[in-house]
């Protein structure tokens, strides 16, 4: 495995070196013997969980897990912690099928319908509640969203997704996503390589459901998605904000965090809910029915859901945060880290965005149908 997390925030952004030098200012005040090379000091446990395994493995998304918080808890623990990326719900769900013989994680990220597939597939463990002691630290409210999947999930981030542009170079600003269809957007839009959002969306523009399975609406959303492809330049679910920000693109088909930290780069990106309702995603960790180390998988979660730890997230990867106490525990130590997330719709989502917003679901079979749309429109 590898262990390749990306130094972004508070290293890359210029926008966010005032919040690094005031988190450094107030990190090195605090006595610890755990400090990791970023020279961020290490909440300790709390509570501190006892386990036997020796190293922990994650799959999760490129671009998500702040490269602090996978140091502390190997520092805190004394753990090895080997961490895999992947780019797509897919890939993750390809990996786990094959079964126990190539499935070596404990802990994996997914997202949105593919809750739904691994739950079905039976590919997650059911949750023991009572070692989660960590979960009163979250928004019940947001957490609500999540339904019956908290008992195979732990919630871990939110938001939207919706479309960024340059102010400075796109005359015209799209406010829905039929608008992305305009031949002046030929080759300046970046997508994220995501089968049920491009095609939802687009199935939106013709007034069907994100989650048909209607053979002849997704016949013509897939005509219509292939009147786009000119438009699109590139499908990047790695790092979307980067040909953004290299100026490779001036649009973009993004989540809300990839949004917020282009903006925090270059102020002219704005990011616009689409008059026909944003597509949203529930993140979560769960625990693979073959994982080799289950014990330690509930140390991670309750070290994450602390708010001293989960605050991280908030400089690195600003989703929409369901962690009450990292809100609290950003708002009393890290002001501005906390002021410029509680003022920016892009991350502290409305909550009537939320609410026209669109979640994509578990079609179960019908998934077929989306899967050859998007083989077809990429060949």
């Amino acid at each position: 495995m590898q262990h390749k997390v990306s130094r972004m925030g508070r290293f890359i952004m210029a926008a966010f070196m005032l919040f690094a030098a005031g988190a450094c200012a107030a990190k090195s005040e605090v006595p610890s013997t755990h400090v990791t090379s970023s020279g961020f000091v290490c909440p300790e446990p709390s509570p501190r969980i006892e386990f036997e395994s020796k190293e922990i493995n994650i799959f999760t998304w490129t671009e998500y897990v702040p490269a602090d918080i996978i140091d502390c808890f190997g520092l805190v623990y004394g753990v090895d912690v080997n961490v895999d990326y992947f780019s797509s719900n897919e890939e993750l769900y390809t990996k786990m099928s094959f079964g126990e013989s190539v499935d070596p994680y404990d802990v994996v990220h997914p997202s949105d319908y593919m809750i739904g597939v691994l739950i079905r597939e039976e590919l997650l463990q059911k949750l023991d509640q009572s070692k989660l002691i960590n979960k009163k630290n979250l928004d019940t409210g947001l957490v609500s969203a999540y339904g019956s999947t908290v008992d195979y999930l732990v919630p871990y981030q939110m938001g939207t997704q919706a479309i960024v542009y340059n102010s400075e170079t796109v005359a015209n600003p799209p406010v829905s996503w039929a608008d992305l269809w305009k031949p002046e957007y030929a080759g300046r839009i970046v997508a994220v390589d995501d089968n049920r959002v491009v095609i939802g969306m687009t199935l939106l523009t013709l007034g069907y459901d994100v989650n048909t399975t209607d053979p002849a609406q997704l016949e013509e959303s897939k005509q219509k998605l292939i009147e786009l492809m000119p438009n699109i330049r590139v499908f990047d679910s790695d790092s979307p904000k980067t040909p953004l920000v290299a100026g490779d693109v001036d649009l973009g088909i993004v989540w809300n965090g990839e949004a917020f930290l282009a903006q925090q780069e270059n102020p002219a990106f704005e990011y616009v809910f689409p008059s026909e309702g944003s597509i949203i995603f529930y993140d979560g960790m769960g625990i693979p029915a073959h994982a080799p180390h289950p014990d330690i998988s509930y140390a991670w979660f309750n070290y994450l859901m602390q708010g001293d730890v989960f605050w991280l997230t908030l400089v690195d990867y600003p989703y929409t945060n369901p962690n009450a106490a990292a809100l609290e525990f950003a708002k009393a130590n890290h002001t501005d880290v906390y002021d410029a997330y509680m003022a920016s719709p892009i991350t502290n989502t409305p909550a009537d965005v939320f609410a026209k917003g669109h979640e994509v679901e578990d079609l179960g079979p019908a998934l077929q149908l989306y899967d050859e749309i998007w083989t077809a429109i990429k060949e």
